[in-house]
């Protein structure tokens, strides 16, 4: 199955922009559909930089990251999504947002376009309603960051028809991605186990058991992970982590789902993590500051 165009819904946050380099990347024209000039602005620079970190490390060459860039559009007039093989919202995590974007959609997009929904807790089944074609929606849960994660999560809404779960599956295979099924469920795989996880060595730290610098070198270490916890949540933003379990809390009540005071308190004073420069640690651009006991180890 060819995809030559894409219409990807809100572009300029992490995710997006992660999802439509790696899109480029894999020969699709993607367009990025924005509310103003002004985020399309912030999220072109923010592509162009990315690039640049890749080809700074030799990961893609100049004449690459033209390419990439080329087959990048960005607009804000909702009806360049008319024609499109395949429209993805990668919006922020907000359940009547995410229906408005699907209903938006609809209105533009060919009858038998598929919508995918890259949510990460929330229902697919309840964001498909919205869209006025149940059977050709489906969720697909892209980890970050989409250009370098191996696995994305394909979820069945009640009513995602095989022709539509297909068309995910085909997507995930041109992105070269390992996809696993998911039926509906709050926090799907990934989201649901990792939260308690991160959530517990939170509360390590608010406790005095240990830095956060000392939490992850423990954890990174013992367990061969590629990086700790509480850089992963700087990584995907304490205001992001919050929301997943405060929705995870809600939805299952169990008590290991319910926020870190401190998480509450650090979000509360503006300490979002890496789009912030300032979470469990110290960000400059992409890469996190480094402190001198972590060097001289």
């Amino acid at each position: 199955m060819e995809f030559r165009k894409i219409t990807l819904v809100g572009g300029g946050g992490f995710m997006g922009r992660s999802l439509a380099q790696k899109m480029a990347s894999s020969g699709i024209d993607v367009t990025v559909l924005e509310v103003s000039e002004e985020r399309i602005a912030q999220a072109r620079e923010a592509m162009a930089n990315s690039l640049d970190d890749e080809l700074r490390k030799w990961g893609i060459t100049a004449s690459e990251k033209k390419v990439v860039l080329s087959r990048v559009t960005f607009t804000t007039d909702p009806t360049q999504a008319a024609d499109c093989d395949l429209a993805i919202e990668a919006v922020p995590e907000d359940l009547a947002l995410k229906q408005a974007v699907m209903l938006r959609l609809d209105a533009v997009c060919r009858p038998e376009t598929v919508f995918v929904t890259s949510t990460s807790t929330l229902s697919v089944t309840e964001i498909a309603a919205a869209s006025g074609r149940s059977d050709r929606v489906v969720g697909m849960h892209f980890m970050h960051p989409v250009t370098r994660s191996k696995i994305v999560e394909i979820v069945r809404g009640s009513e995602t028809s095989d022709e539509t779960f297909a068309k995910a599956t085909a997507l995930a295979r041109t992105l070269e991605k390992t996809m696993i099924e998911v039926f509906e469920y709050p926090g799907y795989v990934v989201t649901r186990a990792v939260v308690p996880f991160v959530n517990e060595a939170m509360h390590i730290v608010m406790e005095g058991v240990a830095s956060a610098e000392d939490v992850d070198l423990a954890l990174r270490l013992g367990f061969e992970f590629k990086m700790g916890p509480l850089e992963y949540a700087d990584r995907v933003g304490l205001d992001t982590m919050l929301g997943w379990m405060e929705h995870l809390f809600r939805e299952l009540g169990d008590f290991k789902y319910r926020p870190c005071p401190l998480l509450r308190k650090m979000v509360r004073a503006g300490h979002l993590g890496r789009k912030a420069g300032r979470g469990f640690f110290e960000w400059k651009g992409n890469e996190r500051v480094r402190s001198e006991k972590e060097v001289s180890r």
